[in-house]
């Protein structure tokens, strides 16, 4: 070999060690939702991300954790339209996490409330289940069998049922279906031993002391992801810090928007609207993140 060679052959070695002592393998994931860590990375200011996936069952999921002490975090709902040209009580036009996420100025959007009917088509009339609250203006009135994410005028949020509440002190609010996950434990009606459904989930979660809003989805109808039961998500949520959790409407609907540094929004899951991956439903109701006073 000559010098030249020998010297070309040393530089690599070095170039070869120097990358293996300073790179770190991707840690392995846990076999169970019950043994996750959350690796919190900064996103924004007051707003955490996670990527993870779990073995058994096969699942990934994306999480946002965001300060609700921070002044700067406020937050964006689908306002009362017109659809066709006419307002009705409860109906809105349908759109696009992504759609929603750019047109309120978000950092970040997600999919919430059940709706009528289902179809990846925006602009159509979307029948909303349960209480939807934007700005302080109530688009879609309390359903008593739901639950529902809200924050009041003063701040404070909550996770609880629709039965008896009173949209006057509200200012943004969203439906979902059932609380999974109340005071750090599973719901009661999850505990009994039964055979649950798996689909795509999207969820929020509150922390014991209201200072953190989780949101979640988890892929699913997909090799890679299954697909959640409710008592996985409550048990995500537990891990990721939550105590009290909401189960948003699901299915192809999952989607979960971030507004990246290149400016562009793009979903970080893959939605799978009528088994089709990547591709988008129309949804009824979004909430977004956004920096206060930039709400249009």
């Amino acid at each position: 070999m000559s010098g030249l060679g020998k010297y070309i052959f040393l530089c690599s070695l070095v170039l070869l060690y120097e990358s293996c002592a300073t790179s770190r393998p991707a840690p392995e994931p846990p076999d169970s939702v019950e043994e996750i860590l959350p690796d919190w990375q900064v996103f924004e200011t007051g707003i955490e991300y996670f990527a993870g996936r779990v073995r058994k069952p096969r699942l990934k999921f994306w999480a946002l954790r965001i300060d609700l002490t921070d002044p700067t975090i406020g937050f964006a709902v689908n306002k009362p339209e017109a659809v066709n040209g006419v307002f009705q009580d409860g109906v809105i036009p349908s759109v696009k996490v992504t759609s929603f996420t750019e047109r309120y100025a978000c950092l970040a959007g997600i999919n919430a409330n059940p709706f009528d009917p289902a179809s990846d088509k925006e602009e159509e009339p979307r029948k909303i289940v349960g209480i939807a609250v934007s700005q302080g203006l109530v688009v879609s009135d309390p359903n008593p069998a739901y639950d529902a994410l809200v924050f009041y005028s003063d701040g404070q949020a909550e996770i609880r049922s629709q039965k008896n509440l009173n949209p006057a002190k509200i200012e943004n609010a969203v439906g979902g279906f059932r609380i999974v996950l109340k005071n750090g434990a599973v719901a009661d009606r999850l505990l009994a031993p039964k055979k649950e459904p798996r689909y795509p989930r999207s969820a929020a979660g509150l922390s014991g002391d209201g200072n953190f809003l989780y949101l979640l989805v988890v892929d699913g109808r997909q090799p890679g992801s299954v697909g959640a039961t409710e008592r996985e998500i409550a048990n995500i949520l537990k891990r990721l810090g939550a105590s009290e959790g909401l189960n948003f409407d699901g299915g192809g609907s999952t989607a979960l928007a971030l507004r990246q540094a290149d400016g562009k929004v793009r979903t970080v899951n893959t939605p799978i609207h009528g088994g089709i991956p990547h591709r988008q439903r129309g949804v009824g109701t979004c909430l977004g993140i956004v920096r206060r006073n930039s709400t249009p």
